[in-house]
């Protein structure tokens, strides 16, 4: 089969022709029809996140088929030893031998995968393949980060990427308000916020309107978290979604007083998975992408790290 290898941290992923991949006992074969592009495969690229076994193919955002025709989707988290304290918890997003897709396990820019037939999540109908594929981890991280809001009214949301275009349109169906911080001067991004349902839309460096209730952060820019609580209302909560994130600058108490808190969000479970992979349809979440197909997965790691595309980037099997 053809893939898109990661094969030195911070060099370009080479695309070439590899064997295929042969599924062990529990294990499913899948033929790929689509895999989303993520800021983790981004980091790994750039060697902000290490791989654990090099080479290494990306993608955990996958969209596939088993061989009887069964459609199903290969989230982040792809194995957990379900033993060890947190996944006896229900915590398994914490498991400390967790195996993740695309880090640990070959992930899903190529023609082919294998995937522990346990963490492969059914997929609603109605969506198609390449508008499904932003959902297994851009939207359920996103609707765990979420989650953690509480029933905050107003809600910011930092980094209007792939994350934030789906979780922007739960927070307004579920009857919320959100305000959208972009890049500074990015009058497109900000318009494209809006057209989704933001209440605002202004550049990360300016206050918004009315104080939050909570604040989600997506890009990975740690200079944010004081700037977002200083954007909170008393008893707020800043929750901080990614796996990477820049060092954080001091900030004063008096950013944090009153009962505000901040909080990071670590992986997903496969309970997160079923719960969003439900809701969505009936938002119904629309995702905006921009397709590249597998030649020209590098292409399109470079246009997320410049910002060149709204939405969520999804790479394509060629022969499709």
């Amino acid at each position: 089969m053809r893939a898109a290898i990661l094969e030195r941290p911070g060099h370009p992923l080479a695309t070439t022709t590899v064997p295929d991949p042969r599924p062990r006992p529990g294990q499913l074969r899948l033929e790929v029809a689509a895999c989303a592009v993520c800021r983790t495969d981004l980091h790994l690229r750039d060697a902000e996140i290490p791989a654990s076994t090099l080479p290494i193919v990306l993608g955990h955002q996958i969209v596939a088929r088993t061989d009887d025709g069964r459609r199903v989707g290969v989230p982040w988290l792809g194995w957990t030893d379900g033993s060890c304290p947190y996944c006896r918890s229900g915590r398994e997003n914490l498991c400390v031998n967790a195996r993740f897709t695309g880090r640990d396990i070959d992930g899903g820019f190529a023609e082919q995968a294998v995937a522990d037939e346990r963490f492969c999540l059914p997929l609603p109908d109605g969506l198609p393949d390449e508008q499904v594929a932003p959902l297994l981890c851009g939207g359920l991280i996103g609707y765990r980060a979420l989650r953690f809001t509480g029933d905050a009214r107003n809600l910011g949301l930092y980094g209007f990427g792939s994350a934030a275009h789906m979780i922007c349109q739960v927070a307004v169906h579920q009857g919320r308000r959100v305000f959208a911080f972009t890049r500074p001067e990015d009058a497109r991004t900000q318009a494209f916020a809006r057209e989704l349902g933001a209440a605002w839309a202004g550049g990360s460096d300016a206050p918004p309107p009315e104080p939050l209730d909570a604040a989600i952060i997506f890009a990975s820019a740690g200079e944010l978290v004081p700037r977002a609580l200083r954007a909170l209302a008393p008893g707020g909560t800043v929750v901080c979604a990614g796996i990477h994130m820049s060092d954080i600058p001091s900030f004063s108490y008096d950013d944090l007083w009153r009962e505000r808190t901040i909080r990071s969000v670590a992986n997903l479970t496969r309970e997160d998975g079923r719960e969003f992979l439900s809701l969505a349809p009936q938002v119904p979440v629309r995702t905006s992408i921009t397709r590249y197909d597998l030649d020209h997965a590098e292409d399109a790691l470079a246009d997320l790290r410049a910002g060149r595309f709204e939405g969520a980037a999804v790479v394509v099997p060629a022969a499709r």
